[in-house]
């Protein structure tokens, strides 16, 4: 399983500090069967816990999912802010989940080097993939 966020989620991500591990969590509960609601057309809301907080306080999380395949965090809301999101956005999400979903390898590295996606990096990733842990580039030029 394969799991990126976009560039949007990423910064909601990075601003309420929502780290990999707990997005990860939410995936791996999916994964289990554990669907906090299914909004159809491959879109599913998971909640994720506020730092030092439980779920039911902290925020929603709206992923293009597909079973043991690809997963894109889409969009992030903390529920103190708004309840839910509307028809008009449902159906935006449903596109844009369509979108990132019918990525083939070639357009996903594309979106990795372009950066309007980024994937999730975990600690027990490498025993998911057999030991082989994707490591990041790192230029030695001066």
């Amino acid at each position: 399983m394969r799991v990126f966020v976009t560039r949007v989620f990423a910064r909601f991500a990075r601003k309420e500090r929502l780290d990999d591990e707990r997005l990860y969590e939410a995936i791996k509960r999916a994964e289990q069967g554990v669907v906090d609601a299914d909004l159809g057309g491959n879109l599913i809301k998971q909640r994720v816990a506020r730092l030092g907080q439980g779920k039911r306080g902290g925020y929603r999380t709206v992923i293009a999912y597909r079973t043991a395949q690809r997963s894109v965090f889409l969009y992030g809301f903390a529920k103190s802010e708004r309840e839910n999101i509307d028809e008009r956005e449902l159906d935006d999400l449903k596109k844009l989940a369509r979108h990132h979903l019918s990525y083939n390898d070639g357009q996903i590295a594309k979106a990795l080097s372009e950066t309007d996606l980024r994937e999730l990096m975990w600690d027990d990733q490498e025993e998911e993939q057999g030991g082989q842990v994707p490591q990041p580039v790192v230029s030695c030029d001066p």
